[in-house]
């Protein structure tokens, strides 16, 4: 049996996990500080960048790294780890030190020839390093081209192309679907660019062959939207005024996300599409502002719709995300867990601050309270230049608890409900946290309701700052 090793490392600070990994594991366990607990059975996978650089070219974003999977696998106390490139066609034509899909905001130098023949007729990347998801029996890579990328959760090995979205879906989707479990469907949209472009937002089943599209939504001017929101009876779209001119995209010579424009005279607009099908609602106005991800949603009694995110004043964020001032250890700006309310009746908004914390990367007890009145949500801030505090929140009273330890980076805290589970916050987190003092990574396992310690597995080398991935039950 191959057991992990830590080798001395030199000190250096969370601009490690802007680095690229090279090298692929396979180890049957780790070693474990502390006890895992017995009835944990199941693996946590996650996608993120982990190459930063194709050829002698620097890539330029966080967003923009090439993808690998990572598992830590659980069974008898035990944790298994692997990670695996994922080898989708951005990450072979990488191999030769080409780069020919565009990404986030790094572009192959094309002409504005090829860029307009590209607009429509794309070749979109498929570097799915945003999320992963399960779809029946199927297990997918995501980002936020329609094309997500099947792999085998066992060995982490690429199986190949994913279900894709049908070409009048669009050119942008969401690697943030909610599952519906009334319906048994997988929830998203996708936009598609045009002189009057659609946001269409549909449902798929493990068991047919093509989605079903709930609404086509009309607009002149699309706006970015990383994740949506979604209640028992209502899809939640909320457009902020990060918004492009779809010939820009064809024409400008510019890679996709500085495309966009900020347009706060426009305001946030609300949109409720129904899940069962029907007119959507909308648009209702609130203030501008801007979000990468929803914490939750649910209907009132009264039939308000509430919305749960994580808001940041505008979006400034995106440069603050390139790799560049990222080396640099500028501080990230400010977010907070904002409320709004909407009162679908007469079209008001109303908006209130949760908490006086920042608040990112937010899971809640998904399967229990996705879409419906919850108390408690888990993210990570950044009291210093990067995120390094674990966060508890709760919605009702605005106490936070929060876990850190000096010179380590605590990644997305996923939470695993324990078996039979009473209260809401019963159960454990899994964060992977980077620990720069000996140049590698580990995954925390705290409490979920005290943020106590309750495990750590120590992983031989560093992973790279990564964004989102899913607790499966064991398969």
């Amino acid at each position: 049996m191959k057991m992990a090793t830590t080798a001395p490392a030199q000190r250096t600070d969370h601009r490690l996990g802007f680095t690229t990994l090279h090298r692929e594991e396979a180890l049957d366990r780790l070693p474990v500080s502390g006890a895992l607990p017995d009835w944990l059975e199941g693996s946590l996978v996650r996608t993120g960048p982990a190459g930063f650089e194709i050829g002698e070219r620097p890539l330029r974003h966080w967003f923009d790294g090439l993808a690998m999977l990572h598992a830590f696998s659980f069974a008898n106390g035990d944790v298994s780890y692997a990670n695996r490139w994922l080898r989708s066609e951005a990450w072979r034509d990488a191999q030769s030190g080409e780069m020919t899909l565009s990404e986030f905001a790094t572009d192959p130098c094309r002409s504005i020839f090829r860029r307009a023949m590209t607009m429509f007729s794309p070749g979109v990347s498929d570097n799915a390093n945003v999320n992963v998801t399960r779809l029946g029996e199927r297990f997918l890579s995501m980002t936020e081209t329609p094309m997500p990328v099947e792999f085998d959760p066992r060995t982490l090995e690429t199986v190949g192309p994913g279900p894709v979205a049908e070409k009048a879906d669009g050119l942008l989707t969401t690697a943030h679907p909610h599952h519906d479990h009334r319906r048994d469907a997988l929830i998203n949209y996708a936009t598609r660019f045009s002189r009057t472009s659609t946001y269409r937002v549909y449902a798929r089943r493990a068991d047919e062959a093509t989605r079903r599209v709930l609404a086509d939504v009309k607009t002149c001017h699309p706006a970015y939207m990383h994740s949506f929101g979604m209640t028992e009876r209502w899809v939640v779209l909320a457009e902020f005024p990060l918004v492009v001119d779809p010939l820009r995209l064809a024409f400008s010579g510019r890679p996709f996300i500085e495309n966009y424009r900020w347009e706060p005279e426009r305001g946030t607009r609300i949109r409720l599409i129904p899940l069962d099908g029907g007119e959507p609602l909308g648009p209702f106005e609130a203030d501008p502002f801007f979000c990468f991800h929803h914490i939750n949603a649910f209907e009132r009694d009264d039939g308000n719709v509430v919305v749960d995110l994580c808001a940041y004043e505008d979006a400034s964020v995106i440069d603050a995300l390139y790799l560049d001032p990222l080396r640099r250890a500028q501080k990230l700006p400010g977010v907070r867990p904002r409320r709004l309310t909407v009162a679908p009746e007469g079209g008001a908004v109303s908006s209130e601050e949760l908490a006086d914390t920042d608040f990112e990367l937010p899971r809640i007890n998904y399967r229990r309270h996705n879409g419906r009145p919850y108390r408690h949500a888990w993210g990570v801030r950044a009291d210093g230049a990067w995120l390094d505090t674990v966060v508890k929140l709760d919605v009702h009273t605005g106490e936070v608890a929060a876990w850190s330890e000096e010179g380590c980076f605590p990644g997305e805290p996923v939470f695993v409900p324990a078996p039979g589970a009473g209260a809401e916050d019963e159960g454990v987190l899994l964060s992977v946290v980077l620990e720069p003092d000996r140049e590698a990574s580990s995954l925390l396992v705290l409490d979920a309701a005290t943020l106590t310690e309750v495990a750590r597995a120590a992983v031989p080398h560093h992973i790279p700052h990564s964004f989102h991935g899913q607790y499966f039950g064991a398969v």
